[in-house]
Order: structure tokens, then sequence, then C-alpha cells
């Protein structure tokens, strides 16, 4: 069945009644919407439910060509295994020539692997696939992410952004015309959990590249990216119909203190 929705405003924002109760009725669904699904509690009962559902928020046809004509396999063993290294972590340190110096906790959670296999019920992934990630402890995260690769809602950036956090919140936003933009989007959600330091993800998708499409941009092998707002579906504590990511470059991955990533490359 292929059924049309209503565009949504933002990433996040749950589609209409009619569509969460057709959504527990099928086997699998691929969303393929302008906005993305994947942070509502349409999707997460779904899922719940037993449903296997691929989100492809904005997808764009060279992403179709490029990201999707991977050796998933290959990316999944690698994901995987890098999940499984955050996921007995306590704390975590990401640096980056640009700036960046942020140090959060994610003791007790767990990170996901998006392998982009979704051979058993109530599995679920972004297509194209390609990155580990997990919501770190709320009010835990501290310092300064240096966005300089690009954003959601933005595209490609041509200068960084620079975001100052205390306390798991984003408290200032600077860089000029783009991070204007950033600061429009998260004030048109009206909550100060849209500014929650959501989600720490690593791409492991060798076939991705730096488009302006943040669901491919946040799979290219060698990055790590942030989101603000909502980190419900991740396993965060935080519900909000917001969920922004913004990629940085170049990074460096501390875990304990042992460094997996060096400068964007794993060393894993």
């Amino acid at each position: 069945m292929l059924v049309e929705i209503t565009s949504r405003r933002f990433h996040g924002e749950e589609p209409s009644p009619e569509i969460v109760t057709l959504m527990r009725e099928f086997d699998v669904i691929f969303a393929p919407t302008s906005k993305s699904l994947s942070h509502t509690k349409a999707r997460r009962e779904a899922s719940r439910l037993g449903v296997r559902i691929a989100t492809l928020p904005d997808i764009w046809r060279q992403t179709f060509l490029r990201a999707l004509n991977a050796d998933y396999k290959r990316i999944a063993r690698r994901t995987r295994k890098l999940a499984d290294i955050i996921s007995k972590g306590k704390a975590v340190r990401v640096t980056t020539p640009s700036g960046t110096d942020l140090a959060m906790s994610i003791r007790g959670r767990r990170c996901r692997a998006d392998t982009g296999i979704l051979d058993k019920r109530g599995e679920f992934c972004n297509l194209p696939a390609g990155e580990a990630y997990i919501a770190p402890l709320e009010g835990k995260t501290e310092g300064v992410a240096v966005i300089d690769g690009a954003v959601s809602g933005v595209g490609i950036l041509k200068n960084p952004i620079k975001i100052v956090f205390e306390q798991g919140y984003a408290l200032k936003i600077s860089g000029g015309n783009e991070a204007k933009r950033l600061r429009s989007l998260l004030q048109s959600v009206g909550d100060r959990n849209a500014y929650n330091f959501a989600e720490l993800g690593v791409g492991t998708n060798d076939k991705a590249k730096l488009c302006g499409s943040v669901l491919e941009d946040e799979k290219v092998m060698g990055t790590i990216h942030i989101a603000l707002g909502d980190n419900k579906s991740m396993g965060g504590k935080i519900e909000v119909r917001s969920h922004l990511d913004g990629m940085m470059m170049k990074p460096t991955l501390y875990i304990d203190d042992e460094v997996i990533m060096k400068e964007g490359r794993l060393r894993i």
C-alpha cells in the first residue's frame, strides 16, 4: 500500500491519528518522508508491536545511487563492533581541529548499531544506514561543539556553528547566518527540550559523502555528529517534537581515555 501524508513541520513531529493507526497494521514500512518519522511515538509504538521500519527522510536520488549501493554486511560488522566498544564505556570526550571539546557521560546507556539490516520483527533503521549512536545522560554534557560539516534544515555549512553546552543544554549558538537559521529552527519548537544534547553518533558508511542531506551526512565514515532535542527513541528520557543533527569533521573520540577514532580514522 502506498500512502501519502501531509508534510510535517519538524523532524520528529507526529503524523496524523489515522496514520498512527495504519502504521500498526503492517509487517514492513518504508517511510521516505520530507520530515523524519524516526523520533516519533508513532514509529516507536509500531516497532514495539513488531513492525520492521526503515525511514528515509528527505532522501535524494544521488543518495539512493551512492550510499544504498554499499556492502551492508561489512558496514554491519564495523558498526556493531564500534557500538559494543562504546556501550562498555562510561565517559566520552570528543575533540576536533576546529575547536570542539565536549565531555559527556554514557554510564548505563546502550550504544545502538544502525546497520541497514532488518531481518527481525520490530527492528528499525535509517536507509541509508551506517552509524553507531547513543543518548548520553541528560544534564551531563559540558563543553563546546564546533559544527563544521552540515546541519539538519540548514545544509552544508560555509561557516562553522559554535554551540556551548552546560548541564546538557545548548546555552549559546553563534556563527553568522547559518547559526541564526539554526537558532530560528530551535526557537520555533517552543520547548526548552529542543536544546537538549540528545545524541552522539559515529558514521560508518564508507560509501556515504557529505552532500547537505543529513540522512546521508550523518553516515559518512570518519565523522561524528551530535543532535539536539528528542532522544526517547535511542534510550533517553527527553520527548520533544524536534531532532536536529550537526556533523563534525576530523573528530577524535575518546571512550574512557582510550582513543577510538583519531582525526576521522577509526582504530578498531
